[in-house]
């Protein structure tokens, strides 16, 4: 009776060691055939194609863009709309940008069906627009930059991020007033927010233009 229980109980060892055999070889590896050497890499981030053609994904777990530029309108984009270039909010507001249809006709869309469908123009459409509001504030931005109006230090992108929000006219008055004349839209975000969380990028890319167009041609 012993002896078959030792027999039984043997016989699962047996095969857990001929298993772990089976998986051992003798071949050694090779690191040469991992090797990088002569591989022409490049961890140059530089971006040579122009601003508006470059459809970066709203991803904040991706490297931190700063405060560059394309950091300005991908921050801005994930606030207005996550990054997603095909929502449409309660308002009728269009886009990654949030655009509304009034806007767009000012910088020559007058096809919502194409602007929303199209993420290469949505990015030329924010790019004229926000040109079109620098040259509006052209003036205020000179005056006002630099200085701390209701406890927010103005800067320029904080400028053009209020603009965007609440349109040039409301952010004139706004800074005319110091403050006094504010700007809510329709789920309460004022002009002041926006120039609070987005002070102090690089916006100098931008050419305050009067005549600003969004095409595709």
């Amino acid at each position: 009776m012993y002896k078959g229980l030792v027999a039984y109980s043997i016989i699962p060892v047996v095969l857990f060691a001929l298993f772990f055999a089976a998986l051992q070889t003798d071949e050694t590896l090779d690191m040469d055939k991992y090797s990088i050497q002569g591989l022409d890499l490049s961890y140059n981030s530089h971006i040579d194609a122009p601003i508006e053609d470059v459809l970066v994904v709203s991803d904040f777990n991706s490297p931190n863009l700063g405060k560059t530029f394309i950091g300005f309108k991908e921050a801005l984009a994930f606030k207005e709309s996550r990054g997603n270039y095909f929502t449409v909010n309660t308002l009728g507001y269009l886009g990654k940008y949030q655009f509304g249809r009034s806007t767009l006709k000012l910088i020559g869309i007058y096809n919502t069906s194409q602007f929303l469908n199209n993420p290469q123009l949505q990015e030329k459409a924010f790019i004229a627009n926000t040109a079109r509001n620098k040259w509006v504030l052209r003036r205020d931005i000179k005056r006002f930059v630099g200085k701390t109006i209701d406890g927010v230090l103005v800067t320029e992108s904080g400028i053009l991020a209020a603009a965007h929000l609440a349109g040039p006219g409301s952010v004139k008055k706004y800074l005319r007033s110091y403050g006094a004349i504010g700007f809510a839209d329709a789920y309460g975000t004022t002009v002041r927010t926006y120039m609070r969380k987005f002070s102090g990028y690089d916006t100098t890319f931008i050419e305050a233009n009067k005549k600003a167009k969004a095409s595709l041609l």
